[in-house]
């Protein structure tokens, strides 16, 4: 069984989609674990503010048969693929890492590049797996985030997560 952490976000009824992902998540594979939960504004293009934040599972499916399964869940849920890259998202389920394993196909990087450009994306990981290696560069996430220094003002922790639980 693998570890692998897994980017989640949404920007249309955010609170109700995540909540879902979450659910589907915790039914499907073991070890869930979540880092905090952030607003952050939308990266790329003008749209409403995303909820974001990381999830860790374990898993036995290949990061194949696990994008698959993720994109079958994004769809199931309205996502709609058929816009630009930076547009509105129902839900957005990515895998950030998958255990030690680098990769660089053209359908699927690991570690996932926007873990690198993004801080609603490497400041969760950094919270919930701070000493973790990041595969192919050795620092901790936690040294990830002192060194790369993204910007961070706009994201807003959310203390008020009872949403998660409602499913």
């Amino acid at each position: 069984m693998e570890r692998v952490f897994l980017g989640i976000g949404s920007n249309v009824d955010p609170e109700r989609h995540v909540a879902i992902a979450v659910a589907r998540l915790r039914d499907a594979f073991d070890g869930l674990a979540l880092s905090p939960v952030y607003r952050s504004r939308a990266v790329g293009f003008e749209g409403e503010d995303f909820i974001n934040f990381v999830a860790s599972v374990r898993t036995a499916l290949t990061p194949r048969e696990l994008r698959d399964w993720l994109r079958a869940l994004e769809d199931a849920h309205g996502r709609d693929r058929s816009g630009p890259k930076f547009a509105d998202r129902v839900l957005d389920v990515d895998i950030i890492l998958y255990g030690d394993l680098e990769q660089n196909d053209p359908d699927l990087v690991l570690p996932r590049p926007e873990l690198f450009r993004f801080a609603h994306v490497l400041r969760p990981l950094a919270e919930l797996a701070p000493d973790l290696p990041c595969p192919g560069d050795g620092r901790s996430f936690r040294q990830l985030r002192a060194d790369l220094a993204l910007d961070e003002s706009g994201l807003t922790e959310l203390n008020d997560l009872s949403f998660l639980d409602a499913r």
